[in-house]
């Protein structure tokens, strides 16, 4: 038993925590390969690794996938100091190879010389597509950096090579991320890049993206849904997702075909809770100078004029038109007002007992239908105590979240 017990441990040393093993880099210059400074990992791995993010096998395993800054071709190496074969004959370690090579596409090289003189042919490598918007940010280190987005196709040359090698990083920063059919005309991608000298002339580095479905609306209308966002870690915090997210807002409500814009990062039905406050701070951001949503309006409650301005304007729908006018009023509301407080409070609550009112039909219908002792377990899980009390811990949820977007567009004036 104790020699089990002793092979247990022994075993267990073989093994790695797959997002501290994966190193990822988006290389400008041959000294970043060897900088760690420049080393960035991912916060999930487990739709390659399994639920545990662990490599079995190994130790002192590290996995290097390292991407020029532009192009994003690939470097692919598995280093580590010991191998569990060397101490166990019949103990298998894991395929990391062939798992890694399950998401890279062909043609990455596994050799750093030969990836570092990739780097000379960097100063080839231009944004794909059309130039939507430029844009600069104030770095401390750089100065004024300059940035662009562009809106690509699946037809520009060499763009499809190029986004393969793109969507990998989706793997390791979006939890349900997938590929996607890239050959379907439908998809429009829009990219962020950076411009920036080496040697005295410009390259671009590749910063995030936003892939946007465009599906069809009877008789003659598309509504462009937001499939997924990624800003690439290097880069966030700096404001380029809200920048990617209004010049796409913006490029679609150009569109007389487009009835409204929907979706979220992880696709319409489950965005995740980062997009949706980006999202709202955008469209707040879009909507805070119609006139439908003047603070005097505000007061008079969630109207039909808002929604018609909203969706003729800016292509945003009835649902993300009510949270931009909730954020506004609550903007325009004296909290400290007693009586103003406690109807913005009543104004919101209603919103968020829809879906309780929804399962209160439920009850009713199950009252027909099922029999007493499963009648007590529903309205044990319905019980109206209950209800109110998850009203008020989402109702504070909700309003902290409005208090943090209100505040960034106030640091933005």
């Amino acid at each position: 038993m104790a020699g089990v017990n002793s092979t247990e441990k022994k075993l267990a040393e073989y093994k790695c925590d797959t997002n501290e093993a994966i190193s990822l880099k988006l290389v400008r210059f041959p000294e970043d390969v060897e900088d760690d400074g420049t080393t960035f990992h991912p916060e999930y791995s487990h739709q390659l690794f399994g639920d545990d993010e662990v490599a079995f096998g190994y130790k002192g395993l590290e996995i290097q996938l390292f991407y020029t800054a532009g192009n994003l071709s690939n470097l692919f190496k598995v280093k580590y100091s010991s191998k569990v074969t060397e101490v166990f004959d019949c103990v298998e370690p894991d395929d990391i190879e062939g798992k890694i090579r399950e998401i890279i596409p062909a043609g990455f090289t596994c050799n750093t010389d030969d990836f570092i003189s990739l780097l000379e042919k960097e100063a080839n490598f231009k944004p794909f597509g059309n130039l939507l918007h430029s844009y600069t940010v104030h770095s401390e280190e750089a100065g004024e950096l300059t940035y662009q987005i562009h809106k690509a196709d699946i037809t520009c040359p060499g763009f499809q090579e190029y986004h393969e090698r793109l969507q990998t990083f989706l793997m390791w920063f979006i939890e349900t991320a997938s590929f996607i059919d890239a050959d379907d005309d439908r998809w429009d991608f829009f990219l962020v890049f950076e411009k920036y000298n080496k040697d005295g002339e410009t390259l671009y580095a590749t910063v995030g993206y936003m892939t946007v479905y465009n599906y069809y609306v009877y008789p003659d209308k598309t509504r462009p849904r937001v499939s997924q966002m990624l800003i690439l870690p290097p880069f966030q915090g700096e404001g380029h997702g809200a920048q990617l997210l209004e010049a796409v807002h913006r490029f679609y409500c150009s569109l007389p075909k487009v009835q409204d814009i929907t979706g979220g990062s992880r696709g319409a039905e489950d965005p995740s809770e980062n997009y949706v406050k980006l999202r709202d701070y955008v469209l707040v951001k879009l909507c805070q100078g119609l006139p439908s949503f003047a603070a005097d309006k505000l007061y008079l409650g969630f109207s039909a004029d808002m929604v018609k301005e909203a969706q003729e304007k800016l292509k945003i729908n009835k649902k993300h038109a009510r949270r931009v006018y909730e954020i506004l009023r609550l903007r325009a509301t004296d909290m400290s007002d007693e009586e103003k407080a406690r109807e913005y409070r009543l104004e919101v609550k209603k919103r968020l007992f829809g879906p309780y009112r929804k399962n209160q039909r439920e009850l009713a219908k199950m009252r027909k239908c099922l029999r007493p002792e499963e009648l007590v377990s529903h309205m044990g899980q319905m019980d109206t105590q209950t209800q109110h009390e998850e009203l008020e811990k989402s109702y504070q949820v909700v309003v902290e979240d409005y208090r943090r977007i209100i505040e960034r567009l106030a640091a933005q004036a």
